[in-house]
């Protein structure tokens, strides 16, 4: 009965919930809240637009500084980018296994660097006459030691072929070779580029980036169309939006540059800068000429005939190269992406990505400018630099002599050379 009792007064759950004291469980409350996608947007923006400023600001820094100091950020553009292209095939465990593999695409980028660039370091040197006995074989046989040192890393890469680790290696060695030549080669004649003046450098550079702002506002504001399956954000309105501005801009553009001789002259002295440049004949390209309009044109603008410097012509098949053509090599690098699975190239620039991804246009724009400026616009004019370089690599010493008394003679003739400089010479 009493065992019934303490059964019938059983407290039901509720009154023990009531009844018991409340012991609250520690609660951690985050009072940070997750952006939303818009301000991640707007923040990426932000971040976007101030490191626009900046590479605008370092890059008239830069070209101020000198040719030079735009010879180097070009070397300095393209290690970088074969950096970033040959980390999208790393892969750290074999690396591992196979120390020399990461070294080795090191090799064949400094091979190469050497071989493009050691007869430009040396034939463009200040005080190019003082090259002494040791360096002068390197300038005469400067070819083939650039290519016995890719033979050495040729025949090390195929001594250093593990069992197991075939595709990798090979990969690695397709890859390489495809950086090598879609990335360093053409930035080779971007230097090119520079030695025929900063114009070449600047004018198509600065195409392809309004190209590409171009692009983007008229994408986002009439594009509809979609262009190329590859990259599904760009649009045939703003490809073609873009082409027309792109024409406009550049001939503002180079009618601005046009005024300037620093911008114009060709490269005549590693030390020069925007303080210190030689004068030159402005190019005739460079020069206002009168050409006679089409007459289906004359009565649209009411004139038979029209003033206008030849450049502004060239400049306009620029901009169509830079607007039709050059955009391919930003697909190329969109589909190399996909295939490794990667948003971006790397993280260098921030709210950019890496390197490549802004300059992956740029190379194909700087090698057609150099065919097009050897094709249509240099006048293949020999310089003292280029006789020079011709009479140390292909002349004997006492060929060298002759060459020198010879002209020494001629000047004389002309009452330019003192007798006396002719009788030491004799002697």
């Amino acid at each position: 009965m009493a065992r019934k009792e303490k059964t019938g007064s059983r407290e039901s759950p509720a009154q023990v919930q009531a009844s018991s004291p409340k012991t609250t469980a520690p609660r951690t409350v985050s009072n940070i809240k997750e952006p939303s996608e818009r301000e991640k947007k707007k923040q990426n923006f932000i971040v976007r637009t101030v490191w626009t400023l900046v590479m605008i600001v370092f890059f008239v820094a830069i070209l101020g500084a000198g040719h030079i100091w735009v010879i180097a950020l070009v070397g300095l553009i393209q290690i970088l980018t074969f950096k970033e292209v040959i980390n999208l095939s790393s892969e750290p465990a074999r690396e591992k296994r196979l120390p020399w593999g990461r070294k080795l695409n090191w090799y064949f980028l400094a091979t190469t660097i050497y071989f493009l660039e050691g007869e430009n370091l040396i034939y463009y040197f200040k005080n190019v006459v003082l090259v002494d006995s040791l360096l002068l074989p390197l300038a005469i046989h400067h070819r083939f030691l650039s290519y016995c040192l890719y033979i050495i890393g040729f025949v090390y890469f195929v001594y250093s072929l593990e069992k197991g680790h075939y595709k990798f290696q090979f990969t690695q060695f397709c890859i390489t070779h495809m950086t090598l030549f879609l990335v360093v080669i053409q930035a080779h004649f971007i230097v090119n580029n520079i030695f025929a003046g900063l114009f070449w450098f600047m004018v198509p550079a600065a195409l392809v980036i309004c190209n590409d702002i171009f692009a983007y506002l008229c994408g986002i504001t009439f594009g509809r169309t979609p262009l190329i399956a590859i990259s599904p954000k760009k649009t045939v309105e703003g490809f073609v939006g873009a082409w027309i501005c792109t024409i406009v801009f550049g001939v503002i553009l180079s009618h601005v540059l046009i005024q300037y001789s620093y911008i114009i002259c060709p490269m005549e002295d590693l030390g020069q800068s925007v303080f210190n440049h030689p004068q030159c004949t402005p190019d005739p390209v460079f020069l206002a000429q009168i050409y006679r309009v089409p007459p289906f044109l004359q009565t649209i603008i009411n004139k038979e005939t029209i003033e206008l410097a030849p450049i502004h012509i060239h400049v306009m098949f620029l901009a169509t190269f830079a607007s039709l053509i050059a955009p391919f090599g930003g697909f190329f690098a969109s589909g190399l992406k996909r295939t490794f699975q990667v948003k971006d190239f790397g993280d260098t620039i921030p709210g950019h990505g890496g390197i490549t991804d802004r300059m992956d246009c740029q190379f194909l724009m700087g090698f057609f400018s150099y065919l097009y400026y050897e094709s249509f616009v240099s006048n293949h004019h020999l310089s003292v630099t280029s006789i020079l370089q011709l009479a140390i690599t292909s002349l004997s010493t006492e060929e060298q002599i002759q060459l020198v008394v010879a002209l020494e003679k001629y000047l004389h003739s002309r009452g330019v050379a003192d007798s006396r400089i002719l009788e030491s010479l004799a002697t």
